[in-house]
């Protein structure tokens, strides 16, 4: 499975219509809702603006909406083409402004189906890596030789809490998590342990 990296934004005209299409990385179904809210503020001319999500590790949480336009015809090929495309944690939105030409219902679901297409074709992605929570707790000498461990095995850590010890919290791929256990417990000499969540 792939997550989007990054952002695509991508414009298309048919028949005068104008259709904008936006690829995005989402995380779940509460995130899809405020970023479906701040895109129809963002586009709040616009005619309508269609949506379909997925997320989850197997995309089993999904989304859609047709935004007003006749059923079946914008939030269902968008869906469609996430479906195919083996990308999971990702909502594209198509914002459209109508231009006073009616495109029928198979000329809706072509320009549905095209613009999202076009978002998915300029989306950077990346595979989806499962990663594990962690923190711990090190003295200030230890701290340069267990930063570059974290590193070497693709950990990401927020800013560490210096202290009376240092406390590091972020996320390691699980295929990670041994390696640099272990190499953490031999350079702390056992005094150091990854805390998993």
């Amino acid at each position: 499975m792939l997550i989007p990296k990054g952002r695509s934004l991508k414009t298309i005209e048919i028949k005068k219509s104008r259709f904008i299409s936006i690829g995005m990385y989402v995380s779940s179904a509460e995130e899809a809702k405020e970023i479906i809210k701040a895109t129809r503020k963002e586009y709040a001319d616009s005619s309508h603006v269609v949506h379909a999500f997925f997320s989850g590790k197997n995309a089993d949480i999904f989304g859609f909406s047709d935004d007003r336009e006749p059923s079946g015809t914008a939030g269902r090929p968008v869906l469609e083409v996430l479906k195919g495309s083996g990308i999971t944690n990702i909502i594209v939105l198509v914002i459209r402004y109508f231009g006073g030409t009616k495109l029928g219902t198979g000329g809706l679901v072509k320009a549905y189906t095209e613009a999202a297409q076009l978002a998915l074709k300029h989306l950077a992605v990346e595979e989806l890596i499962n990663k594990i929570s962690f923190k711990l707790d090190l003295t200030y000498g230890l701290y340069d030789q267990i930063c570059k461990i974290l590193k070497i095995h693709s950990a990401e850590f927020e800013e560490p809490v210096f202290d009376t010890q240092i406390h590091i919290s972020g996320s390691i791929p699980e295929k990670e998590l041994n390696a640099a256990a272990e190499a953490i417990r031999d350079v702390s000499s056992g005094q150091v342990k990854i805390l998993t969540e």
